[in-house]
């Protein structure tokens, strides 16, 4: 130990369960503005199946694979997560990652991790101590501007939603007569921030007028019920960009009054973010990048009215956990004769409760997942459900879901049932695009439903 001590490393301490035992080896200290490793190693015994390894990091620390041993390494909401549908054969396994630390960080934070394995059908969980990382203060940093983790940790998770939706800005020019017509152009400048996906433009035209597309930048234009849409799924790589549309009045003259009210909607730390359109009388075409960026700070945006709504699912599994049986040999035969069109009784039952896609927005309320196709009859019996359960792959999964919903908030209210009228207390809504699985925020963006809790 004191060698360890000697060398600014220790070793965190292994907790065992069962056969399972977890190590893992972090500096003592840590240099703001620098990288440093972390590596960890599974004693995972006969463990074979689906495994996870998770660490939340404190915001600030943002972490890169190193070595993964086979899993499949992501890095997102503050959390490192190693995942493997089937462990390696090895009966050690040993995978590594870099954390980097921001430049202005100063203080201490606390380093853990946990384990989540499949043995006997069972979901099992190993976790390492909590230890304590120091970070030594960048020199270069001017002290004015250091902050101590712990108070940066409380301001992101109190402040950071509305600190990334103030960098977010929708600026529309004053509409103009196009050429010597009487219809109107209308441009929106959008500065997107840090995000990019999953965003709306909606703008309200007066009465008289009708609207049709001039320049969408790749979104999804309509325009309904006196409303202009402009809809994302992945927005422009420009940071700043213009869209345009045409006001076509219905008489050929129009109506005097010309005034236009407008949101942005975008996706912020797993919340919709919905913010007015500034109204100015610049011409947003004519003016050059720096002039632009000009424009984007001296802009406030407001956010009076508009409400900010979460969605957030549990993990992408979700519901209950259905327990990894991997077959043997002697019986994988039988399956790829069922595969090759022999298909027995199981499968054939299995089948029927295939999902089919609708047409459409909508919504169904998830209530297990697994990486094993069960017998849906049987399975779900001692559920007591009133519904149907049925099954779909996705993402590596087999999903099994009920219901179908138009409305996001029937949708709910069918989960709120389900949490307390059976034992399934996790099931959640899922949303889907003409059978195609898409978030939940951006079902409601579509459908310009409201979101409950």
């Amino acid at each position: 130990m004191l060698l360890f001590n000697m060398l600014g490393f220790f070793l965190l301490n292994i907790l065992f369960s069962g056969s399972v035992g977890l190590n893992m080896v972090a500096p003592k200290e840590v240099n703001a503005g620098k990288e440093f490793e972390v590596e960890v190693t599974l004693d995972k015994g006969d463990i074979s199946s689906f495994a996870r390894f998770q660490q939340d990091l404190p915001a600030g620390l943002s972490a890169q694979a190193v070595e993964t041993s086979n899993g499949e390494f992501s890095f997102r909401d503050q959390k490192v997560r190693f995942v493997w549908l089937r462990l390696p054969v090895e009966s050690t396994i040993t995978i590594k990652y870099k954390v980097r630390v921001n430049d202005r960080l100063t203080g201490s934070f606390k380093l853990g991790g946990k384990f989540s394995y499949i043995e006997d059908n069972e979901r099992k969980e190993v976790a390492v101590i909590d230890q304590q990382l120091a970070i030594i203060t960048n020199p270069a940093m001017d002290p004015t501007l250091l902050v101590d983790i712990n108070e940066f940790q409380q301001m992101a998770t109190s402040k950071l939603m509305a600190y990334g939706a103030g960098s977010v800005k929708a600026i529309r020019q004053d509409p103009y007569l196009e050429g010597n017509s009487n219809d109107y152009l209308v441009n929106v400048l959008v500065s997107k921030g840090a995000t990019d996906k999953f965003a709306k433009i909606e703008e309200v035209v007066p009465e008289g007028f009708r609207a049709e597309v001039v320049d969408a930048k790749d979104g999804i234009f309509t325009f309904k019920d006196q409303k202009v849409k402009f809809l994302w799924m992945n927005l422009p790589a420009e940071q700043t960009f213009v869209v345009t549309y045409r006001l076509i009045p219905e008489d050929g003259i129009g109506p005097k009054d010309m005034a236009l009210k407008g949101t942005f909607s975008f996706i912020q730390n797993e919340t919709t973010q919905v913010i007015d359109i500034v109204q100015k009388g610049t011409d947003l075409k004519k003016l050059d990048s720096q002039q632009l960026e000009g424009l984007v700070k001296s802009t406030l945006v407001s956010t009076e009215g508009q409400d900010a709504f979460s969605s957030y699912t549990p993990d992408a599994a979700g519901g209950i956990d259905i327990p990894v049986k991997y077959v043997g040999a002697d019986k994988m035969a039988d399956m790829e004769k069922q595969r090759n069109g022999t298909v027995g009784p199981t499968n054939a039952s299995t089948l029927s409760y295939t999902l089919e896609p609708e047409k459409g927005v909508y919504y169904r309320v998830q209530i297990a997942a697994g990486h094993k196709l069960v017998n849906i009859k049987q399975y779900f019996k001692k559920f007591k459900l009133q519904e149907e359960v049925r099954t779909e792959q996705h993402e590596g999964w087999y999903k099994y879901s009920v219901g179908s919903f138009y409305v996001y908030k029937d949708a709910r209210d069918h989960r709120s049932q389900l949490w307390t009228s059976t034992p399934i207390d996790d099931a959640f809504v899922a949303a889907y695009n003409n059978g195609r699985r898409i978030t939940v925020q951006e079902a409601l963006m579509i459908t310009n439903h409201k979101w409950y809790k």
